[in-house]
Formats: structure tokens, C-alpha cells, sequence
């Protein structure tokens, strides 16, 4: 799975935009987090294909700022159970993986943005 980060205005209706242009060209956003700076904001979305999600933001005329491979991990077995974030977050770190991004997606996943996807997966497979 990828994360596009996209650079939108911060303002009312910007995300609609985004979320329409995607949902016209069959693009699903399997996840979603947004960041305020100041009169812009940086908008993460998962997408599965973001060769096709990037060309028609691009064409569009949205402002891409990076696109990068992220770790999804189901945790549908541990969800709404105090403590589990920390216990990747630290199973993650232990293996000295940095974690710089972070948020949920649908259907019980958790995205992780981080420097080294396979030691991370290695890190959540272990109980």
C-alpha cells in the first residue's frame, strides 16, 4: 500500500474536492489523516494504486509532496483495548525502527510510515 501526501489549501471544501475527484475516477482513500499548517494542510491518504490516484491528483492540479510505501497492519484482534498502540509502537522501536507517521484506515488497520517496513513487520509478528 502507498501513502500520497497532498498539499491542499486550508480551507472550507478543500477536502471534498480531493475526496470527489478520487471517488469519480474509482479511487478508494483506505485511509485518511489530515495536518493544519497555517493556511495549507497536508492531507495522507492510502491508497492501493497510487501510480493511477497520483496522475489524476496531478492532473487535477493538486500539489503532491511525497508518496511513499507504508506497513498496514490488521489489529482487529487487539482494537479498543488500552495499551496496544503503545505495545507496537515499543515492539517497533525495540528493533530500531523510527516510526515517523502514523493513523487508522479502515476495517480495523493501522498504517505505519516508518524507516525500515521489514524489521517492522518483523517487530508485529512477534507476540
Amino acid at each position: 500500500m502507498k501513502d500520497i501526501a497532498v498539499i491542499l489549501e486550508n480551507r472550507p471544501g478543500a477536502l471534498a474536492d480531493l475526496g470527489e475527484l478520487l471517488g469519480k475516477n474509482g479511487i478508494n482513500m483506505e485511509g485518511l489523516c489530515g495536518i493544519p499548517l497555517k493556511d495549507k494542510a497536508v492531507i495522507h491518504i492510502l491508497v492501493e494504486d497510487e501510480t493511477v490516484a497520483r496522475f489524476v491528483l496531478e492532473q487535477a492540479g493538486f500539489e503532491i509532496s511525497g508518496v511513499r510505501e507504508v506497513l498496514v497492519h490488521d489489529f482487529s484482534n487487539i482494537a479498543g483495548k488500552p495499551g496496544t498502540g503503545g505495545q507496537m509502537a515499543r515492539k517497533i522501536g525495540n528493533l530500531g525502527v523510527n516510526i515517523d507517521l502514523i493513523y487508522f484506515a479502515e476495517n480495523n488497520k493501522l498504517v505505519f510510515g516508518v524507516d525500515n517496513i521489514e524489521r517492522a513487520r518483523v517487530a508485529l509478528a512477534k507476540k
